[in-house]
This record gives structure tokens, C-alpha cells and sequence, in this order.
């Protein structure tokens, strides 16, 4: 079985109360649970974690090549200018999909730019809460 991991950065553990009209209405754990439960019946499991730190968002990247078979990653505004996220995606063997609820590109001009976009396996936005199962669907090749 395929272990994937789920890392969200920072603001996304205020999903449900931040600017609902942009990310919906559906809290960071409700998303959690239908998407362990989504892995769970394609023959994966999925393990999540938020972090609004980047330290701690470098630390799973860098663990998670001996521990799982790909990354799920919604960096939150981290997407737009953290080069460590960018180098520690790099650095490591598993493929990572990046993700976003909104549409990054339709947005303010400073979300239009990915500094992590360029090492990632590909990337899912504007498709709201959906993207992350097509990111599971796309790291189990699918």
C-alpha cells in the first residue's frame, strides 16, 4: 500500500473561517478525514499534517522520502516565495504534486508566481477541496 503525505501550511488550519467565498466552507479536518477516507478506498493511506511554520514544513519534506511514496503539498503563501521549501522539495527522491483550493493564477498578481512550481511532479489549483484527491489519484498513478 502506498503512503502518501499530506502537508498544508500556514492560514489553511482557518479553512472554514477564512474568506469562506474563496476556500468554502469546509473545515481543515472535515477535508482531512474525506481525504484519508479517499486514499483509503484507491489502496493508499494518507497521513496530514498543518503547519503555519516553515521549519516545521522543511523537516516533514526532508523525513518524508524514507517514510512515504509521495507528498501532497499546499504551501499556502510559502507557494510564492520559499526557496527552502523549493530546495527541500528538490533534495528529495518522491514525487510531490503541489496543490491550492483557489486559483492561484486568477488572484492577486503576487500569487500568479510558484517559486516550489518548477520541482514539483505538477500542479493542481482552482479546483477547490477536489485537487487534493486528484493529487492522490495522480502520485498513485491513477
Amino acid at each position: 500500500m502506498k503512503r502518501i503525505l499530506v502537508i498544508n501550511g500556514p492560514n489553511l488550519n482557518r479553512l472554514g473561517k477564512r474568506e469562506p467565498g474563496i476556500y468554502g466552507k469546509n473545515d481543515l479536518d472535515s477535508i482531512e478525514e474525506r481525504l484519508i477516507t479517499f486514499a483509503e478506498e484507491n489502496g493508499a493511506s494518507a497521513v496530514c499534517r498543518q503547519s503555519n511554520h516553515e521549519g516545521d514544513i522543511l523537516d516533514w519534506i526532508h523525513a518524508a522520502e524514507d517514510e512515504f511514496e509521495g507528498i501532497v503539498l499546499n504551501a499556502g503563501a510559502f507557494t510564492h516565495y520559499s526557496y527552502a521549501i523549493r530546495d527541500a522539495i528538490a533534495s528529495v527522491n518522491i514525487p510531490v504534486i503541489e496543490v491550492h483550493i483557489s486559483n492561484i493564477h486568477a488572484r492577486e498578481e503576487f500569487r500568479h508566481h510558484s517559486v516550489i512550481a518548477p520541482v514539483t511532479a505538477g500542479q493542481i489549483a482552482g479546483l477547490g477541496v477536489k485537487g487534493y484527491e486528484l493529487a492522490v489519484l495522480a502520485l498513485l498513478g491513477v
